[in-house]
Parts: structure tokens; C-alpha cells; sequence
């Protein structure tokens, strides 16, 4: 009966929501049943919020169920963002329809300014100076930013441009983020020993985008602290780390308890759980990510100690960080407290070596050299991220390919944050932002940038006026010619000089000679590039040489190549290309091609009729073959 009756309550819903008369016939009806009950029905999730606010308008008893900080609208604010309700707590007082109409304005906010981001900086690589309309919007930051994962986790192959801002945008917000919450612990006092937090800080500002927290991290460190105190209990019911709650800091002094600890430690990183040093990939970035390290359960010998420290402490052994060179070690006291000890007092554990106890001498083989006694100190938590950072900027000057250098600029900013003052990694920086100025393209903001930084460093460091010089003439130089160009160029087929083009942008080609899948998305009558390049591309053996079209194209690998037209050939099993920068400039893929978005499609207008029947002529009849 109580199921019939909220039955036949849904279906007056909707009539009093059309007709919102008091009178009406269902309404005293509806408005008779209990509270419990209407808030059921309206919760069912068969109502928009603009039917709540109409069926709250009713009358007075509908307007006491839809009250702003009731059940109903805190039901129609989760079932539209439902990742955000892991921001509120259970006891706070919410006005949830006051929320719920922030919430909605930072949508339309959020998405103004991505659909505005293509035309403004279509011509730059990375917009740098249009996020001040971001950090000046009015509202919570989370709103703005649960939008841009809304937009990114868009179904289809559509919305590719919104996408590609999107997660531009979202990438700097949650870097900033990042960066301030490091400044900050770096404050701590010597003594605040959170290496795992530190760690954890280096990690979500290189991934910035993935769902990295501590609390899932520690939680992660947690359940192997529990692995292992069931091994310990199986050595010594009675050990005290046994009696450790969640969150004591304890330490155990006998040296014969700590050994227990450490012995249980082996036995489930090592062999149950099969954590190594990754030898087969030992310059992989992932292995510096500690949640990378939890997920591959690999790491390098910094990392892997990271992890080995924290669990030993939560245990009560009290290891401590050795900045050896060449491989990271971890150091294990055997002396009396409160004695006067050395170097040969401490038995050294390489974590990236199955946890192996090393004496100093074994230290001295692990690396082929001999090092001073200041070499086996320990070291506070700033000094460890340094070498953490520094490891990754090692990584970041080896890559590269996407000519974007990620890696090596999140690590700049990383060190930078700690060290402000290192004037070779600034003039890296400035050296780095004045190749990314001049790269065709390229943003003119970040030309600008590299004279902030050089302002910086002659300020730092006047003996370094030759090089800083050298960089400011040419920023200059290049500024000057940025102001002197006209507007966008547009390229027409039909144009007598283009009559040897054979592709179109958007079109799926395959390099005959290096068999890489790519999309083009811009094309020159003949090569345009330099006699230098000509000249290191070999270009001139080929049969047309540079007096051939010559095609922009994305590649699958993340690259971006400039091919000689007698070098592509149409690619009969289109599919989608991998490439970073797709949605820079295209907004869909149809499934045999891209197509072209409103700022490309501007500099070739005629291309894209061209592909449409470049795309029936080749796959119609490919269809047509099969179907044969």
C-alpha cells in the first residue's frame, strides 16, 4: 500500500509542476503525506532543480520540504556533482540551494572561459598570462575546477579543443595549488621530519591531474604496516611495536627489537609483496612518484628508502636518511644512546637492495669509490626533496619530445621553489622559455618571462652579464619582430601556388619510409624551414627535394615532424592519433579523419572540403572491396 501510494504521489508531481495551482485536485493530496514520504518522492531523481523550485512555489508545505538546507536540494546538488560532496561534513550546516546555484554559476564561468581560450591563444604554445581571469573568479576554486574535469571527462571523441584547454587550465590551478602547500611545509623547522609528505608534494605537482593524495598514500603505506606487523607477531607476540596505535610516534632502543622490526620488513616488502630496485628502467620518472612506487612496487634508492623509513618509523626504528653519493642509503644506530658516535657505529641499509645491511666498507664497494665521513650524515628533509628534485631535472634535460619539456620545467619550478636563488638553474630556466619563445608559434608571454628571470640573475649574479646580455638582445630582438608581424595567414587551395598540395588538415597519413600513423594540421606550398634544417634533414636527396609541399603532421609518439609531401601516403585504417596537442586543433574525430576547429579552420577555409571527399573516394571504396 505505502508503495502504491508513493506511486500515484510521483505522478501528481509533474502535474502540479505544470500547473502550480493550490487548488488542484492532486495537491491537497500530496500535501497530506508525511514529511519522510515527500521527501522520498522528491528525491527520486526524476526532478530537475527547476521543478523543485517550481514545486516549491506551490505553497506553503512544499516550500517547508524544499527547504534551502534540507534533504532535497542537498539531493540535487549530488546527483549533478557528486564528487563534491567529499568536501562537506556530515554535521556542518549547508545551505545546499545557495550552493547549488554557486556551484551552477562557476560552471557557466568556468566554461565561458575555455570556449574563449582557442581564439586567444591558438597561436601560443602555452598560455601563460591568461590566468588571471581564473584566479580573479569570485567563488570556491573546487566548484571551477570540478567543472574542468566535467568537461574533460566529456563521453565521445567530440569537445576535443574544450578538452585540450580544459586540462591546460586545470593543470595550472592545481599546480599553483601545489606549489604554495610546498613553500609552506619548506617553512617547517629543521626538525619536522614528513619526508613522505614532501615526497608526496613532488608528486602531485608533476602529475597534477591524477588523484594524488597523502591520505591515500599513507593509507596505502598503512595496510603494508599491518602485512607486517602479522609477520612480526609470528617472530615476538609480545613486541611493543604490536601495541602502536595509528599515529604514535614511539620508538623502540633495543637494538635486538629493532632488528625484529627491520627482519619482518624484508620478508613482506621483498619477498610477499616482490618490491626491487628497478634496474631495467632505472631513468624512468615514475620511479621517483611514490605513487607510482605503491603501484609498480618498483622504485630507485631514493624512493624505495622513502617508503623503507617510513614504515620502519611507524614501527619504532628509528632510521635515518644518508645522502651517499650515487645511491641513497639509509642509516641504522647500533651505538648507545647519548654516546659519542662515528661513521662505523651505523650499519647502512640500501632499500633499492632488497634491504641489505651494508657496513661502511661495503658502502664504499656498493659504488667503486671512497667518500669522506660528511658523506654518511644524515640529512634534513629539504636536502633529501633537493636530490629528489635534482633527479628529476637529470631526467627533464634528457626529454623532450613533444617540445614542450615538461619534466624539465615542472622540475625547475620544483628546485626554484627551494633554491631562488641558483643562478645557473634560473639562466636554464631563461634559456628554456627564450627556445620555447622562438619556437614557431610558440606564446609571445613566455618571451616576456625570460626577462623577468634575467632581471633576476643580474641581479643574483653580475658576473653573469655576458650570457644574460647574449639572452636579452635576442628576447629583444625577437619581441621586435613579433610586433611587426601582420595578421593570421590564410591558405586557399584554390590559390595558383598551392596547386601542388595533394593533402588537406585532418587527413590520417602513414610516413612510407619511418611507417608512423599522424594527422596533418598544416601544410606549405614548399619547405620553409632554414638551410640549416634542409641541410641536417637531407632533404636534398630526395627525388623532389624542397621544392615539394611539405605537411605540419602530429604523430602518434607525441612528436610533432615537418614531412616532405612524397613521404606520405593516406593511411587506410584511420584512427585516432595520441598526440598531446590534437585538441589545439581539432574539435572531433569522425572515426577516418579530425576535423578542423573554428582558429584552424580560419588559416585553410578550403581544406576542409577537400578531406570530406578525399575521405568518401578512399574509404567508400575500401568499404565497397570488402563488401565484394
Amino acid at each position: 500500500m505505502a508503495a502504491a501510494a508513493v506511486d500515484n504521489a510521483m505522478e501528481v508531481v509533474p502535474a502540479l509542476v505544470e500547473e502550480a495551482a493550490p487548488e488542484a485536485a492532486g495537491l491537497s493530496c500530496l500535501v497530506n503525506l508525511p514529511g519522510e514520504v515527500l521527501e522520498y518522492i522528491l528525491c527520486s531523481g526524476s526532478l530537475t532543480a527547476a521543478d523543485i523550485g517550481r514545486v516549491s512555489s506551490t505553497c506553503r508545505r512544499l516550500r517547508e520540504v524544499c527547504q534551502s538546507s534540507g534533504k532535497v536540494w542537498k539531493e540535487q546538488f549530488r546527483v549533478r556533482w557528486p564528487s563534491l560532496m567529499k568536501h562537506y561534513s556530515p554535521t556542518d550546516y549547508v545551505n545546499w540551494l545557495e550552493e547549488y546555484k554557486v556551484r551552477q554559476k562557476a560552471g557557466l564561468e568556468a566554461r565561458k572561459i575555455v570556449a574563449s581560450f582557442s581564439k586567444r591563444f591558438f597561436s601560443e604554445h602555452v598560455p601563460c598570462n591568461g590566468f588571471s581571469d581564473i584566479e580573479n573568479l569570485e567563488g570556491p576554486e573546487i566548484f571551477f575546477e570540478d567543472e574542468l574535469v566535467c568537461i574533460l571527462n566529456m563521453e565521445g571523441r567530440k569537445a576535443l579543443t574544450w578538452k585540450y584547454y580544459a586540462k591546460k587550465i586545470l593543470y595550472y590551478l592545481r599546480q599553483q595549488k601545489i606549489l604554495n602547500n610546498l613553500k609552506a611545509f619548506l617553512q617547517q623547522p629543521d626538525d619536522y621530519e614528513s619526508y613522505l609528505e614532501g615526497a608526496v608534494y613532488i608528486d602531485q605537482y608533476c602529475n597534477p591531474l591524477s588523484d594524488i593524495s597523502l591520505k591515500d598514500i599513507q593509507a596505502q603505506i598503512d595496510s603494508i604496516v599491518e602485512l607486517v606487523c602479522k609477520t612480526l607477531r609470528g617472530i615476538n607476540s609480545r613486541h611493543p611495536s604490536l601495541a602502536f596505535k595509528a599515529g604514535e610516534s614511539s620508538m623502540i632502543m633495543e637494538i635486538e627489537l629493532q632488528s625484529q622490526v627491520l627482519d619482518a620488513m624484508n620478508y613482506v616488502l621483498y619477498d610477499q609483496l616482490k618490491f626491487k630496485g628497478n634496474r631495467m628502467d632505472y631513468y624512468n620518472a615514475l620511479n621517483l612518484y611514490m605513487h607510482q612506487v605503491l603501484i609498480r612496487r618498483t622504485g630507485i634508492p631514493i624512493s624505495m628508502s622513502l617508503l623503507y623509513l617510513t614504515i620502519a618509523r611507524q614501527l619504532g626504528v628509528p632510521l635515518e636518511p644518508v645522502n651517499f653519493p650515487s645511491h641513497f642509503l639509509l642509516r641504522w644506530c647500533q651505538g648507545a644512546e647519548g654516546a659519542t658516535l662515528d661513521i662505523f657505529d651505523y650499519i647502512y641499509i640500501d632499500a633499492f637492495g632488497k634491504g641489505k645491511q651494508l657496513t661502511v666498507k661495503e658502502c664504499e664497494y656498493l659504488i667503486g669509490q671512497h667518500v669522506t665521513a660528511a658523506l654518511y650524515g644524515v640529512v634534513n628533509v629539504k636536502k633529501v626533496l633537493q636530490r629528489m628534485v635534482g633527479n628529476l631535472l637529470s631526467l627533464g634535460k634528457r626529454e623532450g619530445i613533444d617540445q614542450s619539456y615538461q619534466l624539465l620545467r615542472d622540475s625547475l619550478d620544483l628546485y626554484l621553489a627551494m633554491y631562488p636563488d641558483q643562478v645557473q638553474l634560473l639562466l636554464l630556466q631563461a634559456r628554456l622559455y627564450f627556445h620555447l619563445g622562438i619556437w614557431p608559434e610558440k606564446s609571445f608571454c613566455l618571451v616576456l618571462k625570460v626577462l623577468d628571470i634575467l632581471q633576476h640573475i643580474q641581479t643574483l649574479d653580475p658576473g653573469q652579464h655576458g650570457a644574460v646580455g647574449y639572452l636579452v638582445q635576442h628576447t629583444l630582438e625577437h619581441i621586435e619582430r613579433k610586433k611587426e608581424e601582420v595578421g593570421v595567414e590564410v591558405k586557399l587551395r584554390s590559390d595558383e601556388k598551392h596547386r601542388d598540395v595533394c593533402y588537406s588538415i585532418g587527413l590520417i597519413m602513414k610516413h612510407k619510409r619511418y611507417g608512423y600513423n599522424c594527422v596533418i594540421y598544416g601544410w606549405d606550398p614548399t619547405c620553409m624551414m632554414g638551410h640549416e634544417w634542409i641541410r641536417n634533414m637531407n632533404v636534398h636527396s630526395l627525388p623532389h627535394g624542397h621544392h615539394q609541399p611539405f605537411y605540419n603532421v602530429l604523430v602518434e609518439d607525441g612528436s610533432c615532424r615537418y614531412a616532405a609531401q612524397e613521404n606520405l601516403e593516406y593511411n587506410v585504417e584511420p584512427q585516432e592519433i595520441s598526440h598531446p596537442d590534437v585538441g589545439r586543433y581539432f574539435s572531433e574525430f569522425t572515426g577516418t579523419h579530425y576535423i578542423p576547429n573554428a582558429e584552424l579552420e580560419i588559416r585553410y577555409p578550403e581544406d576542409l572540403e577537400f578531406v570530406y571527399e578525399t575521405v568518401q573516394n578512399i574509404y567508400s571504396a575500401k568499404k565497397e572491396n570488402i563488401d565484394e
